[in-house]
């Protein structure tokens, strides 16, 4: 294998032929190349699925009112659905065994000032239940409680990006801003691992948003959490008895898919999850078919130069050459080639994987990558194919007769 001799007359091969030796060398490293390219897209592709989820509690249905498209005990057809507080309590009161938290939403986008700063952000108005549906992480201070939502507190709490816009280094807590001509006071900084949008909204009190408003008791969208043991199948379950429960107290028929709508981010996690697994056989199929484009190339390349090598083999076995050393010394090329053109191609689509990353977020394609084991294994896998690829038209040119490969032109 170290044979000094042995190297020296590889490395004269190569260099006599180096049109040939680059040929077999590209089609290595374009296969390695690609596999690892789409294998990372591919993972990028399961990242923006799995964080789509990562911002909001997976246990979670969400209600939003809509506008009914079918006529109804007495109701036209275009009424305009909404929901107050006592449909939350009526959530609590009839599904008491699959609800953990129920919370509104009312947003309102509002210019907010604090002394020469000023943003346009956009407010929720939530209960204390929100906190854990939004995943929300609190970095300093309190979230909205139940004592701001019973006393329709002006408390407000600010995310990391508000907070450094607004307040630059100056402490946020405790300070009072002014959101759309009302003044609320801080009583807490939050970040989300959702992005940075996520990082610039202010929450306040749903009671005092409706207060603000002309005293209605009107919400903009539901959220639902239900405990996570009752899987995906209890979920569904959960969600149709919520459809049925509302379209009867809303007066909606219920073969009318328009007045309200529902989001089970169970089911849309398990959709997703399936659809990730499919996208992974299909790139795992295509980077397959990548390799094995790759090795039928390089099969083909070393048909071709011990095809061409034929004379020169018969001139070696005359001169006392045995077929393991001719075995030996086609294997060896065929190796060093595959060997350096694979970690050549692993070179390069693991870099370009790098540099790229971050320009395709807007290809929903986030944090490409290939972890380093699969992209080793696929050049070994590459490199071992080489070595067959060299040692089958070398064990064949092993058993001509000097006498015939002479002959051979």
């Amino acid at each position: 294998m170290f044979n000094r001799d042995r190297w020296r007359e590889i490395f004269e091969t190569i260099s006599k032929n180096k049109l040939r030796t680059f040929l077999s060398g590209f089609t290595v490293a374009l296969g390695i190349f690609i596999f690892i390219i789409l294998f990372g897209l591919g993972n990028g592709l399961k990242n923006t699925f799995q964080e789509f989820f990562l911002d909001d509690a997976s246990n979670a249905i969400f209600l939003y009112p809509g506008r009914t498209s079918l006529p109804y005990k007495g109701f036209k057809a275009n009424r305009r659905i909404e929901f107050d507080n006592e449909d939350l309590e009526d959530i609590k009161k009839n599904f008491p065994m699959f609800t953990e938290y129920v919370t509104p939403r009312i947003s309102r986008s509002a210019l907010t000032r604090y002394k020469n700063e000023s943003n346009s952000y956009t407010t929720r108005a939530v209960a204390p239940g929100h906190q854990f549906i939004e995943k929300t992480i609190l970095m300093k201070g309190r979230y909205i409680n139940e004592m701001d939502v019973e006393n329709k507190t002006k408390s407000a709490v600010i995310g990391r990006l508000v907070a450094k816009d607004l307040f630059k280094t100056e402490d946020p807590i405790g300070n009072y801003i002014d959101v759309g001509s009302t003044v609320f006071k801080v009583v807490g900084v939050f970040q989300d691992d959702g992005g940075d949008n996520e990082e610039r909204y202010i929450y306040i009190p749903y009671t005092t948003r409706q207060q603000l408003e002309k005293s209605n008791d009107k919400v903009g969208q539901i959220i639902v959490t239900f405990p996570k043991e009752m899987g995906h199948v209890g979920a569904v379950t959960f969600e149709k008895s919520l459809k049925k429960y509302f379209k009867d107290k809303k007066s909606i028929d219920p073969e009318d898919p328009n007045g309200i709508y529902f989001q089970n981010l169970t089911d849309d996690l398990k959709q997703s999850q399936q659809f990730a697994v499919v996208l992974q056989l299909i790139v795992s199929f295509v980077g397959l078919g990548t390799l094995i484009a790759g090795i039928i190339g390089i099969s083909n390349i070393m048909v071709f130069v011990v095809k061409e090598r034929t004379k020169e083999l018969g001139i070696r076995k005359a001169l006392g050459a045995t077929p393991r050393s001719v075995i030996q010394m086609i294997l060896h090329e065929s190796v060093f080639i595959t060997a350096i053109s694979g970690y050549i191609g692993l070179f390069f689509g693991i870099l370009l994987l790098k540099n790229i990353g971050l320009s395709l977020e807007d290809y929903f394609i986030k944090n490409p990558f290939i972890d380093f084991g699969t992209a080793f294994a696929a050049t070994i896998i590459l490199i071992i194919f080489g070595a067959i690829a060299g040692y089958i038209p070398a064990k064949r040119a092993s058993r001509i007769k000097p006498i015939v490969a002479l002959r051979d032109e």
